[in-house]
């Protein structure tokens, strides 16, 4: 299998289709109609956190934070979700709060597990950065500019 080749399976294709069914689960309950050119009118304001933080975010909190607590800490865990990916996870978001609404914040925990989940399962950087990508992409391109940038 090459780099960009992931392995198709059930956990895959349901963390692809996470994404679109959060933004349209976001449009319903209050979203407004996405101004969909924005991002060639601000391409860097677009790029950085649909393409740069992402990469950067899996490669200090899944390559860095999330290995070495998997190294102290072992596979232990709740089925396939481990305290490593757990407490990544809690950092991952506890970081966001520095810059985001509170409850926009509070949600990156549940990707950050899916991200985790994937770094555990493969040992691979691969599939969380282009989830998160997926994900950032997604979110930016139809809701706008990140809040508080």
């Amino acid at each position: 299998m090459g780099i960009l080749s992931p392995k198709w399976d059930r956990a895959l294709v349901g963390a692809l289709v996470a994404g679109p069914l959060f933004w349209v689960f976001l449009f319903l309950i209050g979203g407004s109609a996405p101004h969909l050119a924005w991002p060639l009118q601000a391409p860097v304001r677009f790029l950085l956190p649909a393409l740069a933080f992402p990469l950067l975010e899996e490669f200090v909190f899944r390559g860095g934070v999330q290995q070495l607590l998997r190294d102290l800490l072992g596979s232990r865990g709740l089925g396939p979700v481990t305290a490593a990916n757990v407490l990544t996870s809690v950092l991952f978001a506890g970081l966001h709060f520095l810059n985001h609404p509170p409850l926009w914040a509070a949600l990156t925990f549940f990707p950050s597990l899916v991200f985790g989940y994937f770094m555990d399962r493969d040992q691979r950087l691969r599939l969380p950065m282009l989830l998160h990508v997926f994900y950032n992409f997604g979110y930016y391109w139809l809701f706008g500019p990140p809040p508080g940038r």
